[in-house]
């Protein structure tokens, strides 16, 4: 897959989460198979105004690439100066524009879904980005219930000079209940010249091959169920690439991965701006014996006795 003049080794793509998708678990997802992974986002406003501790979510390595920085905000010369920015310090192969985060934090300010609202603000700001910046820009959108509108907004980012498109099938209003809708992304899919990628309900080997066979999207994003879950990535592309199920322990790789997290941590100086022991519940999730576990980690007093709690997950191997 090419997005713009960028060369995707494959269709498979880690989404941006705050207070998530920090270097250490971008590293991981990409060693595991993931053909591109997105930083947390960056508030444009942010940059601007240069507040270091919110500008430095876009720190990458060569390893990584290729990587992209997400960035959110309401006006084109803000958002535009603050992308060139970003280019000049961190070098991103891709720029993407938020239009699909639901969290109120960012929707009582415009930004995030809430542009949805603004077709032709979208328009201006992806123009206005395609101008400034030589990285391609791309954008990701969440859904309107009225299917018309979505397909005129995905028209209108094409047009503005994006060079792909990610399509969430959910609406602002679900957040994150309910079923993601795929109609949408096989519809705009069908509309546009540009990659369109789609993203929502992809936890699986199976739900992956269905969102691609079912859409004919040029590609996959991964979000939440990635989250303590870097090994998915694995099992998705080697199910793709097979259409066997991979055969492994999950409880022991879960161990293995939480070690490696803590580690890359370590060495990237991040350990201390990170929720520890969420982060740690994480790759708990769907393991046997899981909330229990969970419990003990909310009482750990520091990293050992997390990794410790986890590691009796199963069964002290």
């Amino acid at each position: 897959m090419r997005i713009g003049n960028v060369k995707i080794p494959g269709n498979i793509l880690l989404a941006p989460m705050s207070n998530v998708t920090n270097l250490p678990f971008r590293l991981m997802c990409k060693k595991y198979g993931a053909s591109m992974t997105y930083t947390e986002m960056i508030s444009s406003d942010a940059v601007i105004y240069e507040n270091t501790k919110t500008f430095n979510r876009g720190k990458s390595s060569e390893a990584e690439r290729p990587f992209g920085i997400q960035v959110f905000g309401n006006d084109p010369q803000v958002i535009s100066r603050a992308a060139h920015t970003i280019e000049e310090n961190y070098h991103p192969d891709i720029i993407d524009l938020n239009c699909g985060c639901p969290a109120k934090l960012l929707t009582k300010d415009g930004f995030g879904s809430a542009l949805l609202r603004s077709p032709e603000l979208i328009h201006s700001i992806i123009r206005e980005l395609s101008g400034t910046v030589s990285a391609p820009v791309t954008a990701k959108i969440r859904i309107l219930e009225d299917m018309e509108k979505t397909l005129e907004i995905a028209r209108l980012i094409e047009d503005a000079g994006a060079s792909a498109l990610t399509v969430h099938g959910r609406t602002r209003q679900q957040q994150y209940s309910g079923m993601a809708d795929m109609e949408y992304a096989k519809r705009i899919r069908e509309e546009l010249s540009i990659p369109v990628i789609v993203n929502g309900d992809i936890v699986d080997e199976k739900s992956a091959e269905h969102a691609l066979e079912y859409t004919c999207c040029d590609g996959i994003m991964i979000g939440r169920a990635a989250m303590g879950n870097p090994f998915l990535f694995k099992r998705i592309s080697h199910y793709l690439d097979t259409g066997e199920m991979l055969e492994y322990d999950e409880c022991m790789q879960r161990v293995k991965d939480i070690r490696e997290y803590f580690r890359l941590l370590e060495e990237c100086g991040l350990m201390e701006t990170i929720n520890v022991r969420a982060h740690a519940q994480w790759f708990t999730r769907g393991i046997r014996n899981g909330r229990h576990i969970r419990n003990r980690i909310a009482e750990a007093h520091d990293v050992d006795e997390i990794i410790l709690q986890v590691e009796k997950m199963c069964g002290g191997q």
